[in-house]
C-alpha cells in the first residue's frame, strides 16, 4: 500500500476546505482547490472591468482554450464537445431534443441517479412532442442487484429488458447512491451491434476515471467537472457522437439556433451562448487540468496518479470500515473507482429525515456525524427501508486516518444505537 496514504495528506492546504470537518463526501459536489478559486476570481474581475468587451470578444476565445484542453483531456475532438452546467442539464438536453416515437422505451436501471432518472421519467409521463403529435414513450428500469457480484450481472439485467422498442439506453458510468463501476464499455459495444442508442452519465467519470470519448464511442457522454476534476460548480460537458452533432439542441434555446459563427460547428453555436451568464466555471477547466497535473508532476495526459491514488485510498479506507463494521462488501474490488458503499445495520424504525430542499433530505446518522463527531459523509437508505448505507469517496485531500475516526464514530453509534 503507498505509505503516502497513512499521513496525514500534504495535499490538504491546497483546498479551503474546513479544518475542523473530516470531508468525506466529494463525490456529492466536488471541492475546488484555492488556486483555481483565485483563478476564477481573476477571470470575474476581467469580465466586470470591461463586461461587453469580455462577453463579445474576450469569453469565445477562453472558451475555446478551456475546451480544447479538455477534449485532449477526454480523447474527444473539440468540435463535438460543449460545456453545459450539469450532467442533469445535458440530459435534459439529449432527451428533450431526442426524435422518439410512438411505442419507443427509455432502458435504465433502477440504479440512475434519481435526477436523471426523471428526465426519462418526464418524457414518459409527457406524450406530445413540439409538433403535437402525440406518442407515448415508455420508462423502463432494470434491476441491478444490491449486493452485486460481478459486472455481468448489470450487463445481463440490462440485456433482459432490451428488445425491438428499446430505444435508448441511460446508464451510469458509476452508480452514485452504490458506488459501482459499470461495464459501459460492453454495453455501447453491445447497442451499437442493435442499432441502440447510448447516453452514458458519466456524472464521475472526469478525473477519476481516464477516458477515451471517441474510441468509447457511445451516441452522448456527458460528465461533470466540478466533481471529480475539481473544477468550479457549474462547469460539466456533453459530448455528442458526430452523426447527432446538429441533432441536439440545448435546454435554452438562444442566439445559435439561427445565427453562426464562420467556421463554427453547429453545436458550438446552440450551446456556448445559452443567455448572459457568468461562464467562469466552464474557463476555468483548462486551467484546472493544468493545475492538477503541476501539482502532481503528472504529464500522462489522463492524471492517472490522481485516479490511482484516489482509487487506492477508496480500497483501503472500505477495507478498514468493513472490517470494523463486520459488513460484507457489496461489490467486488473491481468494481470500485474514487467511491465506495458501505452496508450499516439495518434499522428498527423508520428514520425522521431532516428536509432542506428537493434534493436534500439528511438521515438522522449523517446529522450526528456531522454535529457530534465533524465528519461529512452521506447516509442513507438504500436500496429502500430498513437497509442502511454510507458512501464513501476520497479525494487527494483525504488520508487513511480520517476513515479510522468515522470507523471509530460509526462504533459509538451502533453500539448505543
Amino acid at each position: 500500500m503507498n505509505a503516502l496514504l497513512n499521513s496525514p495528506s500534504p495535499f490538504a492546504a491546497e483546498w479551503m476546505l474546513d479544518p475542523n470537518i473530516i470531508f468525506l463526501n466529494h463525490g456529492s459536489f466536488g471541492a475546488c482547490p484555492k488556486a483555481i478559486l483565485k483563478r476564477q476570481q481573476e477571470l470575474r474581475n476581467q469580465m466586470e472591468s470591461e463586461p461587453l468587451r469580455f462577453m463579445e470578444q474576450e469569453y469565445p476565445v477562453l472558451l475555446n482554450e478551456s475546451r480544447q484542453r479538455l477534449a485532449r483531456f477526454v480523447g474527444a475532438k473539440s468540435e463535438h464537445l460543449v460545456f453545459v452546467r450539469s450532467v442533469t442539464q445535458a440530459v435534459n438536453s439529449v432527451l428533450r431534443s431526442y426524435p422518439f416515437e410512438d411505442g419507443d422505451e427509455i432502458l435504465t436501471t433502477d440504479h440512475e441517479y434519481n435526477a436523471c432518472a426523471n428526465v426519462a421519467r418526464f418524457i414518459a409521463d409527457h406524450p406530445n412532442d413540439p409538433s403535437k403529435t402525440a406518442r407515448k414513450v415508455h420508462f423502463v428500469a432494470a434491476n441491478v442487484p444490491y449486493p452485486i457480484q460481478s459486472p455481468d450481472n448489470v450487463f445481463e439485467a440490462l440485456m433482459a429488458k432490451v428488445n425491438d422498442q428499446t430505444r435508448l439506453v441511460l446508464i451510469d458510468h458509476v452508480t452514485s447512491p452504490s458506488g459501482f463501476l459499470q461495464p459501459i464499455e460492453r454495453i455501447i459495444v453491445e447497442m451499437n451491434r442493435r442499432g441502440i442508442d447510448t447516453l452514458i452519465d458519466g456524472s464521475h467519470s472526469v478525473g477519476m476515471i481516464p477516458l477515451d470519448l471517441e474510441k468509447l464511442n457511445a451516441t452522448f457522454f456527458t460528465s461533470n467537472c466540478h466533481k471529480w476534476l475539481c473544477t468550479p460548480k457549474g462547469s460539466a460537458f456533453l459530448w455528442v457522437r458526430n452523426d447527432w452533432a446538429e441533432r441536439i439542441y440545448p435546454s435554452t434555446i438562444s442566439h445559435g439556433y439561427n445565427w453562426s459563427v464562420p467556421d463554427n460547428p453547429k453545436l458550438h453555436d446552440l450551446f456556448d451562448w445559452p443567455g448572459t451568464d457568468d461562464f467562469t466555471p466552464w474557463l476555468c477547466v483548462g486551467d484546472t487540468i493544468l493545475f492538477l497535473e503541476n501539482l502532481l508532476d503528472d504529464r500522462s495526459g489522463k492524471l492517472e496518479k490522481l485516479a490511482q491514488h484516489n482509487h487506492d485510498l477508496i480500497i483501503a479506507a472500505r477495507r478498514l470500515l468493513c472490517q470494523r463494521l463486520d459488513s460484507e462488501p457489496v461489490c467486488p474490488e473491481s468494481m470500485l473507482t474514487s467511491l465506495a458503499a458501505i452496508a450499516l445495520p439495518d434499522e428498527k424504525e423508520p428514520p425522521r429525515l431532516k428536509f432542506f430542499h428537493a434534493a436534500s433530505a439528511l438521515h438522522p446518522i449523517h446529522v450526528r456525524l456531522l454535529e457530534e463527531f465533524k465528519i461529512e459523509v452521506p447516509v442513507f437508505n438504500w436500496t429502500a427501508y430498513p437497509k442502511l448505507t454510507l458512501r464513501i469517496a476520497a479525494q487527494l485531500y483525504n488520508d487513511l486516518s480520517q476513515y479510522e475516526k468515522l470507523a471509530d464514530a460509526l462504533d459509538i453509534i451502533f453500539r448505543v444505537h
